[in-house]
């Protein structure tokens, strides 16, 4: 009885173990580990807007270092518009040559202040 046991729970094996697949940051187009996932809104909620997708934590900062509300709200409401932004660019250029689970302090950009 204990080898057809063993049998069945091997057989169920990769099901239990199968690989959740990645999410990939709509910005830099990498996977975003579980640690650095952070949902963003599009439409920011100040400004209405409940539409969410999931962006890695650096990426995430980035737009909110370098876009006001209202831009946001107005102009940089989907990934693409954001990643023809000459300095979103820029900084995608740059990070997409990080590790995926890259992390580091992001400026606010001076043209906000």
């Amino acid at each position: 009885m204990i080898g057809k046991i063993r049998q069945k729970l091997i057989s169920l094996e990769p099901s239990l173990h199968s690989k959740i697949p990645d999410t990939i940051c709509p910005i830099c187009e990498r996977p975003i580990p579980e640690a650095q996932k952070d949902a963003h809104h599009l439409i920011p909620k100040s400004k209405g807007g409940k539409t969410t997708e999931y962006l890695h934590r650096i990426c995430h900062r980035q737009i909110h270092a370098l876009f006001s509300e209202n831009e946001l709200a107005r102009e940089f409401n989907n990934a693409s518009h954001l990643k023809e932004h000459p300095e979103m660019a820029k900084f995608i250029a740059w990070v997409r040559t990080k590790p995926h689970h890259f992390y580091e302090k992001v400026r606010k950009s001076t043209r906000l202040k």
